[in-house]
């Protein structure tokens, strides 16, 4: 059991993870560190934190577990913040969606605490954010990845693989490297094009007028277009590189499906079609 948990940043991944441990029995007190005061009275008021502070130096105190769930811009600064604060064996992990970056921010600002600094990653989420946005259930069955050090003390790791299988999430372990190359195709690209098809379509007529004739799968693509503009900025510039090359190959992959159509060419059109179904299929119907 933590005894006490510090959140830093109480909206729906924080909130969600503050619910999920109070409902599971694995956490006595927690402490919620929130500069906006609007949300620190909201988490309070719908019960998501037992105490809330405007001050780092006072979240901090006696926690034995720190959760960064801060934006990615916003990482590198608490880093900062944080690391005279910081007492030996205080077990701090982050539910940053890019590692490369979070972990070069963290060994430049936390020196010998890096120890005690396990990267995470926890594969949930909604559209929505702000403390209302969090619900205790949002982790269950969902996997969360870890990103461990090689200088992470054995017992830190254990203490944060131990809080994610408590709130019911299947916890996978890889590089922050390879974390960063798969997620970039399986969430950073798919958001991105999200956000360009509706700007696409903003653009090209009254959007009213164009989605009134949308269905369903067009909600379910368009759906994550819904996201924090800022937060997805954070993210794409983090993870650059790797997404850059994606989008290479994207491109290219739209290049290839225009020619079929100038040319007529429905056989490579189902080939495309069949082959992208059946990866599909593979996957989700197992």
């Amino acid at each position: 059991m933590i005894q006490r948990l510090c959140v830093l940043g109480v909206g729906l991944i924080g909130g969600s993870l503050a619910l999920a441990l109070k409902r599971s029995g694995a956490v006595g007190e927690i402490v919620g560190y929130e500069r906006d005061p609007l949300c620190r009275a909201k988490a309070l008021s719908l019960g998501i934190i037992d105490r809330a502070e405007s001050g780092l130096a006072d979240a901090l105190r006696g926690a034995e577990v720190v959760v960064l769930a801060v934006p990615l811009g916003a990482m590198e600064g608490l880093f900062q913040e944080m690391a005279p604060l910081l007492k030996p064996e205080m077990v701090v992990t982050d539910v940053g969606s890019v590692k490369d970056s979070v972990v070069t921010a963290a060994r430049a600002a936390l020196g010998a605490r890096i120890v005690d600094f396990v990267p995470g990653h926890p594969l949930a989420g909604t559209e929505k954010s702000g403390p209302e946005a969090a619900f205790a259930d949002l982790f269950y069955l969902h996997k969360v990845i870890l990103t461990p050090l090689p200088e992470n003390r054995p017992e830190a790791v254990e203490t944060v693989r131990m809080m994610w299988h408590r709130v019911g999430a299947e916890v996978v372990e890889i590089s922050s490297t390879y974390h960063d190359r798969v997620l970039a195709g399986v969430s950073h690209l798919p958001h991105v094009l999200a956000f360009a098809l509706m700007d696409l379509l903003a653009k090209v007529g009254e959007p009213q007028d164009t989605l009134q004739f949308a269905a369903g799968g067009f909600r379910d693509f368009s759906r994550i277009a819904s996201s924090d503009p800022t937060v997805w900025r954070d993210i794409c510039l983090a993870n650059r590189e790797p997404l850059l090359a994606l989008l290479e190959q994207f491109e290219a992959e739209l290049h290839t499906l225009g020619e079929a159509l100038r040319r007529g060419d429905g056989g490579k059109l189902v080939e495309i079609f069949a082959r992208a179904k059946a990866a599909r299929d593979i996957h989700y119907n197992a």
